[in-house]
């Protein structure tokens, strides 16, 4: 039916059904995200300095001082992988895919999880290994003061961080592929 009573909400359907209606989103989420992680070591020594971190012995301030650095870093690795993924969410489907919805999920899910796995292996894998090394037995309880679940001191820890963010990284992007690949298989079969 031609009739505009009918049609009207036409280009908002076309819009969904292309796929744009969930890229466009995402695209936005990770450069905001990407944004959050590049500001997120300015907001660490906001709180650093609002709970008194410089008027503590040297030792405490040279660890939070090495433990900044590496947040930084991490910040900055985790900007650009949002950055870059923010262009890549937006190559998902493509025109006359069926299933658009699947591939942009599958995208948060990788990119979520190489995000959490490269922070728990560059920040877990550093803060145990400054902290064991500067604090010794007061370790644990300085990253207690940083209440973040993930953060451990000791030997074994500067290992296990390391190999846990390399099986968050592994483990969502298999579930990322699992999920890319029946889309594929059903945009492919449908097409034939």
């Amino acid at each position: 039916m031609e009739n505009p009573f009918f049609n009207f909400s036409k280009p908002y359907l076309n819009y969904i059904d292309k796929g744009e209606f969930f890229r466009t989103p995402f695209n936005w989420l990770y450069k905001l995200m990407a944004i959050g992680n590049a500001f997120l070591p300015f907001y660490v020594m906001y709180l650093a300095i609002d709970n008194h971190i410089f008027d503590s012995p040297a030792k405490y301030i040279i660890t939070f001082l090495l433990i900044w650095i590496v947040i930084t870093f991490a910040s900055w690795i985790s900007f650009q992988l949002f950055w870059d993924r923010s262009t890549k969410v937006k190559e998902t489907s493509k025109a006359g895919d069926e299933f658009v919805a699947t591939p942009v999920f599958s995208h948060l899910i990788q990119t979520t999880g190489e995000w959490m796995g490269t922070w728990i292996a560059i920040v877990g894998t550093f803060v145990a290994l400054i902290t064991t090394v500067i604090l010794g037995n007061e370790a644990s309880y300085f990253t207690r003061s940083f209440d973040v679940p993930f953060l451990k001191t000791g030997f074994a820890f500067i290992i296990l961080m390391a190999v846990y963010g390399f099986l968050i990284v592994v483990f969502s992007r298999f579930i990322a592929e699992q999920f890319r690949a029946l889309s594929s298989i059903a945009n492919n079969t449908k097409k034939n």
